[in-house]
């Protein structure tokens, strides 16, 4: 069992290095012209055809009913799509780190919704990492040299808001449905609205020059399906509190990543108001201690404490 757990650790930060290569993919891909809803959409194609493969060779191929596949609809058709443009726009504005960072904002949000929608109570700890996350973001405007482009973080933190309200309506999916099925439908709807949105739009061409496949596959294969398989791989060895927590690690990988291959560097008020959004981020995930059977003592843990698909 032993031998076993020794791998969670690196499978957890192989995770967090892809999802950490994510926004680099995406802004090589609009270097080669590549609209939003046809990246998202190849995205979501190539990653559910990945997912549903892998899960028809394991014998886990079903299909969910009911009140699960409609709330999956909503999850990778709306919000989880929402959450993608959001995302993938703010980085035209924005350097690609920054918008990571602002993403990680996501905790402390899930932490208020929770209080909000669920009626969790609010510890001084949760209070304190919902006002440190915050503080981040004014630090980053706040601060001599931190004049950054208003739209682009408008976007990110709307990324980070969709993100949330996508894991407390995920969190709400039957126990029934494997992570892996879950990233596989939730795919399947994302692809579904990116096609009709850009189809309608107009914004759904594949007239790119044949390089741009390549952070299209990059995205789709390695910061989509290995991120998500890996995590959950990980996590079933060393427990979802350790996993969330070396996840941080993505938006260190997303800076240096940024910095090496696209030459983009933040400004050290950037930098440091960044970092305090990541302080407010592990603060919230920690937030909720396990009880003495190692499962969390409050219902928000399970939405704080596991990635479903980023």
């Amino acid at each position: 069992m032993m031998g076993k757990r020794v791998w969670g650790a690196p499978l957890v930060l192989l995770s967090a290095t892809c999802f950490g290569f994510l926004p680099t993919f995406t802004a090589y891909a609009y270097q080669h012209r590549i609209t939003v809803f046809t990246l998202l959409f190849l995205r979501f194609s190539i990653a559910a055809l990945l997912f549903f493969g892998y899960l028809a060779v394991r014998g886990q191929l079903r299909l969910p009913r009911g009140r699960d596949l409609a709330l999956l609809a909503v999850l990778g058709g709306v919000l989880y799509e929402l959450q993608s443009i959001t995302f993938f726009s703010s980085v035209r504005y924005i350097p690609p780190p920054l918008a990571v960072l602002l993403l990680y904002l996501f905790p402390a949000i899930v932490m208020l919704l929770s209080v909000v929608m669920d009626r969790e109570r609010l510890s001084g700890r949760r209070l304190t990492a919902m006002l440190v996350a915050f503080a981040g973001i004014a630090l980053i405007f706040g601060l001599p040299g931190g004049s950054v482009n208003l739209l682009g973080v408008v976007l990110a933190v709307g990324s980070a808001i969709f993100y949330s309200l996508y894991i407390v309506f995920g969190n709400r999916v039957s126990p029934s449905v494997s992570p892996m099925a879950i990233g596989g439908y939730v795919c399947v709807f994302g692809a579904i609205s990116s096609g009709l949105v850009g189809g309608a739009t107009g914004e759904l061409r594949f007239d790119f020059a044949p390089a741009g496949w390549w952070p299209v596959l990059g995205l789709a294969v390695v910061s989509t399906v290995v991120a998500i398989g890996s995590f959950f791989a990980g996590m079933s060895l060393i427990g979802p509190s350790s996993a969330a927590v070396l996840s941080m690690f993505e938006p260190v990988v997303s800076i240096i990543a940024a910095w090496l291959l696209l030459g983009s560097q933040l400004t050290g008020p950037q930098l440091f108001g960044g970092a305090v959004v990541l302080v407010g981020a592990v603060l919230a995930v920690t937030a909720v201690r396990p009880g003495p059977d190692g499962t969390p003592a409050e219902a928000a843990a399970g939405e704080l404490e596991s990635k479903p698909v980023a």
